[in-house]
């Protein structure tokens, strides 16, 4: 019962993120460069429910359009680390041999360093912005995809039904296509969702420290970030309304993520009960 009271509320938060997401900047157009003086730190109230910061603008509204950006680099990076993870993996589990020792060296190399110290490194060769945060998750997010890809290719090429295939006369490309990517597609998929939190707040942190969009663009990290200036003036909303966003839809993408595993691999959550 538990566990379905978590789903559905997990379910209920990512469809109200989704739908303010979307119907938001529809019906309350947001100016990035707008300054209101005359409604500067005001509380949460009926007319700003998230209160205001320290140049007039409305909290909420502003976190609303931050998550956008965020879930979007997050869902964006994700899918291209998932890309470039599958494609090093399907090589070292296919080509196996040198391939494989070669590649799974260079993944144990990389992720010895941390991910954001490596991330804020190729942020900071480039020049900040949209794409550079993107580039540096998609580049720093990619090793658990590469041997997720690998072992379960090591462990189908081992299978009798991939042995039946090719004494039949299967070329590799069916082998391939037909046997080995069905498989191969839901394991990635999931890795992906898995990882878009992962990703949210690595950009978070990127613009946190300044490293993502222009300060005066609303995102969850650079909104954390001015918010500090208004914790010394008592106004908390400033940084905790953006702040419990961000975890709330992160932890409703996880939790759906992983009732997603337990269902793709019952044995994962058997452990977990032991």
């Amino acid at each position: 019962m538990a566990d379905r009271t978590l789903l559905r509320a997990a379910q209920l938060t990512l469809v109200a993120a989704l739908g303010a997401t979307l119907l938001v900047p529809v019906i309350w157009p947001l100016d990035q460069s707008a300054v209101d003086l005359a409604h500067v730190g005001l509380s949460p109230s009926p007319g700003h429910p998230g209160g205001t910061d320290d140049l007039g603008r409305d909290v909420l509204h502003r976190s609303i359009y931050g998550l956008r950006v965020s879930v979007l680099v997050g869902i964006v990076a994700a899918l291209a680390a998932s890309l470039l993870g599958g494609i090093v993996g399907g090589l070292a589990g296919l080509l196996g041999g040198w391939t494989d020792r070669v590649l799974m060296r260079l993944i144990d190399t990389l992720a010895a360093l941390p991910h954001l110290l490596l991330g804020i490194f190729i942020v900071a060769m480039l020049r900040p912005s949209l794409g550079a945060v993107i580039l540096s998750i998609g580049l720093t997010h990619w090793l658990s995809t590469a041997r997720i890809v690998r072992s379960e290719l090591l462990s189908l090429r081992t299978r009798p039904f991939i042995d039946a295939a090719i004494a039949g006369g299967a070329s590799r490309r069916r082998v391939l296509t037909r046997h080995l990517l069905p498989h191969v597609l839901p394991k990635i998929a999931l890795a992906t969702t898995l990882m878009i939190p992962h990703a949210v707040w690595h950009e978070t942190s990127l613009s946190f420290l300044g490293l993502g969009l222009p300060p005066h663009l609303a995102s969850l990290g650079n909104m954390i970030n001015d918010g500090q200036r208004s914790l010394l003036t008592g106004s908390w909303w400033a940084s905790i309304v953006p702040g419990l966003l961000i975890i709330v839809v992160t932890l409703a993408i996880a939790a759906l993520a992983t009732r997603w595993r337990d269902r793709l691999d019952p044995r994962a959550r058997a452990e977990l009960d032991l």
